[in-house]
Formats: C-alpha cells, sequence, structure tokens
C-alpha cells in the first residue's frame, strides 16, 4: 500500500479525503528552472504592474473566500467563521503591498553625498527565493512571505505543509488565474531531503521558514552552509502579563477568546498568563467559564468555536505535556483531556502550578491550554515572563496605558503590545527575537529582507 505524505485527511474524522503524489526530483529541477529564468524578467517589469499582480490575486482571494475557507476547515480543523477571517486576512495583506508599491520601493536619497553629484539607495530583488510554510495559517503564512517578494521582483517557490496540499494548490491555481507569469510562483509538494537540495541549488537566493525550532535549526544550518541568507519565524510561548489596576474580569475574557482561538494553535497566541495574587482566583473563574462556553465540535459546522486540532500526532503530543504536569502537581481547572470518538479533539484546558520541573513550563503548547501564574510582585512577573527561550511577543493589560507601555518596553519580545495581544495588520512588522527566530515580515521589512540594498553613487566631476 502506498502512503502519500501530502494528503489532506480530516482531523475531525480522522478520514482521509484525498491524496496528492509528490514532485519528483526532475519536476522540482524544472521549477527551480522556471523560477530563476522568470527571475530576470519579473524584476524588469514595471513596479505598477507587479502590483497590478498583487491586487488581482487579492480580489482573487475574496471572490473565493467560501472555497478557500472550507478548504482549510476541512484540511487543518479551523472553525469556518475563523478560515473566512484567514482568507481577508491574506486578502488585506496582497492589497496592502499593491497600494503601496511606488512607496516602498522608491529609491532612497542618502544625505551623506560628500563629493558626489548624488548617493542613492535602491531596493532590488536577489532572485527565486523558497518558502517552507506551516499548516495553521495556511494563507497568511504564505501572504506574509509571498506578497512583498513578488512586489520586489523576487520569483517564488513554495514547499507547503503536507497537510495542506489541497489549499497550497489552490494558492498556486489563484496566482496561476491573475495572471503570474510563468515561474513566478510554483507550489511544490516535496520532501524535507528535496527541500535541502533546493536551498543548497545555487540559483536560489534565500529561504524563509515558518514552523519549529528543530526545522529552523536544519534550514538555518542548510542555509548558512551555502551562503543564503534566511529568514526563520519559529515557536513562541507569549506571556500575558495583568496588572493590578486592570479590569481583571474583562482580562479574563480576552485570554479565553485569544487562547483558544486556531485551536490554541497559534506561534503568537498568549500562552502564559501573569496574574495579581489578589486578583488570582477571579480570574481563573472568569478564565474557565469563559473557555468552558466555546462550543467544540465539526470546524464546518456553523457555531464552532473550538475544531480538532490538526491530527492525531499533535494531539497526542500536547497530551503528553499536560500529563506530565499534573503528574508533578499542576491543577487542571477545566479540561486536561482528549475527547473520546474520531478525531484529534482536546478538551479546552486551564492549567496553574506549573514548575520548572515541568515541561510545559520551558516549551510551547501548541494545542487549547491556558497556563496561570500568580505573582506578587511585579518585576518577579516580567523576569519570569522573560525566563524563556522564546521571544516571540508578549502583552500588558492596565488601566494606565503609559505604566502599561513602560513594562511592555521591559519584555525580551520582537511584538510587545498594551492591551491587546497577536495583533497582525499588513503595516506591522511581524517577528521574534531568541528562540522564536531573526528576520521580519510584512511592513516595509517584508520588502527589504530579501533584497539587495544597492548603492548607486554618482561622484562629482
Amino acid at each position: 500500500m502506498v502512503t502519500h505524505a501530502y494528503r489532506t485527511e480530516n482531523p475531525a474524522t480522522g478520514e482521509v479525503v484525498r491524496t496528492f503524489q509528490e514532485h519528483t526530483n526532475e519536476e522540482v529541477q524544472v521549477a527551480i528552472d522556471r523560477a530563476h529564468a522568470a527571475a530576470s524578467t519579473w524584476a524588469a517589469t514595471p513596479v505598477a504592474e507587479r502590483a497590478v499582480l498583487l491586487g488581482r490575486v487579492a480580489t482573487a482571494y475574496r471572490e473565493r473566500s467560501t472555497e478557500l475557507a472550507d478548504a482549510i476547515a476541512l484540511e487543518m480543523g479551523k472553525p469556518l467563521k475563523q478560515a473566512a477571517g484567514e482568507v481577508e486576512l491574506a486578502a488585506s495583506i496582497y492589497a496592502w503591498y499593491a497600494e503601496n508599491a511606488e512607496r516602498l520601493l522608491a529609491d532612497r536619497e542618502l544625505e551623506q553625498a560628500e563629493g558626489a553629484q548624488r548617493s542613492v539607495l535602491r531596493t532590488e530583488p536577489l532572485g527565486a527565493l523558497l518558502g517552507i510554510m506551516p499548516w495553521n495559517y495556511p494563507y497568511y503564512q504564505v501572504a506574509r512571505f509571498a506578497a512583498p517578494n513578488i512586489l520586489l521582483g523576487n520569483t517564488i517557490l513554495l514547499k507547503h505543509a503536507q497537510i495542506c496540499a489541497g489549499s497550497a494548490q489552490l494558492m498556486e491555481d489563484l496566482f496561476t488565474e491573475a495572471g503570474a507569469p510563468e515561474g513566478v510562483y510554483a507550489n511544490l509538494r516535496m520532501s524535507n531531503e528535496q527541500a535541502a537540495e533546493v536551498i543548497a541549488d545555487p540559483r536560489v537566493r534565500g529561504v524563509s521558514l515558518t514552523g519549529s525550532e528543530r526545522a529552523g535549526a536544519a534550514v538555518a544550518e542548510q542555509a548558512g552552509k551555502h551562503l543564503k541568507k534566511a529568514v526563520l519565524e519559529l515557536g513562541g510561548s507569549d506571556p500575558m502579563i495583568v496588572l493590578d489596576d486592570a479590569d481583571v474580569e474583562s482580562v479574563a475574557r480576552t485570554m479565553a477568546k485569544a487562547r483558544m482561538s486556531n485551536c490554541g494553535q497559534a506561534c503568537n497566541s498568549p500562552k502564559r498568563m501573569f496574574v495579581p495574587r489578589a486578583s488570582f482566583d477571579r480570574c481563573v473563574e472568569t478564565l474557565v467559564a469563559g473557555v468552558e462556553k466555546q462550543v467544540v465540535g465539526d470546524p464546518r459546522t456553523e457555531g464552532t468555536h473550538i475544531g480538532p486540532m490538526s491530527s492525531a500526532q499533535a494531539k497526542e503530543d500536547l497530551l503528553e505535556q499536560v500529563r506530565d504536569a499534573v503528574e508533578k502537581g499542576a491543577t487542571v481547572h477545566t479540561g486536561g483531556a482528549g475527547i473520546e470518538g474520531p478525531g484529534a479533539f482536546v478538551q479546552p484546558t486551564v492549567l496553574s502550578g506549573i514548575t520548572p520541573q515541568m515541561r510545559a513550563w520551558s516549551e510551547e503548547l501548541f494545542g487549547p491550554v491556558a497556563m496561570v501564574f500568580p505573582y506578587d510582585d511585579l518585576d518577579e512577573a516580567v523576569a519570569q515572563a522573560n525566563d524563556s527561550s522564546y521571544g516571540l511577543s508578549g502583552s500588558v493589560w492596565t488601566g494606565d496605558p503609559e505604566r502599561g507601555a513602560e513594562v511592555a518596553d521591559r519584555l525580551e519580545v520582537g511584538m510587545a503590545y498594551v492591551n491587546e495581544h497577536g495583533t497582525t495588520m499588513p503595516a506591522l512588522p511581524f517577528g521574534g527575537v531568541k528562540n522564536s527566530g531573526f528576520g521580519r515580515e510584512l511592513a516595509s521589512f517584508g520588502v527589504e529582507e530579501f533584497a539587495n540594498h544597492k548603492l548607486v553613487r554618482v561622484a562629482a566631476r
């Protein structure tokens, strides 16, 4: 029996709905040939024309929103309302780069031009790039990488997660139907070994990965070995610090929604909540109530708030982390187990009493599990929030935004928020520090990461 690595397996039922053939080594080489050949002509295409393509892609996402949302609800279990929201977010990214194209790629006159008529910095493309994308936000993650780089004039080879083969093919179809020239965007179903060969190929000039630390380390090693630029967006264990002047019950209700969104499978989800001890019990009580009221079920059924995890393996990995915490003394306020029956469903869970001896203290819990920590001193809370190998984002919740900003400045993260968490918009940079990776996506940074910042200096006669 042939096992297909690329397949649509409904995580709500465990049923394999569709399988996909992997691309052969020869087909991968043809794709690289085309991306490399297209790079020079696409870079020479006027910026306005490249922007038109992105605008058409944005329109296509919006026109086919229902189809696109249903595809990822089936593939990875995202509830339809959240899936439609992701489709619109991806569309907004393509549209933003289309609308801001000329500004983002304008030449920059340099002030220190002594001895010259002018010194100009130009932003030019590098060539063909490889993107390795995860399953948790199938459209949004690709848009963050593809939109700015296609605008810049780079060409894209895309290796998506194996469980997202259907939506990955849809994205390639959208680009083709929007008029992308051959070689500008190609979806490749290939193994990790094939991906390593693509990174090694001298015609491929950079690689962007969103995924696990392990995958990031492997890609960074291969990219470094071949002197390729890399951008890595890895995991996170985001802190959420509630100050003593906050409306703790309102914040706890926000916690419940934010933590359980996408079944808790978001790198920048608030995973560790730090609450003043005097407010701890009220916070936990409200958080539990907010978690328990959310409906767990078929993601393609209206009214479902929390779908299944992406796979049976993801479910088991998360439950092992929860069991480890409970066996070592953690308190389960609600949930804490899998849901019997078909599908990769896990009970939404709230834990407290997490200690350094538990895996949950240092590991990312990528699923519907919230951890709440009481604190007596704000300095202690900040120190504990920063006591993590991750540094993606974090938030501070308070009735005094200025005070909140001062605390947010102390967080060792790439993105710090006050009275919100995980906000993502096309014009806001996205990325982290420490083991959460390096490089930035979105905003002007998305255009500048895989660029040749060329100095053009014209000397005075």
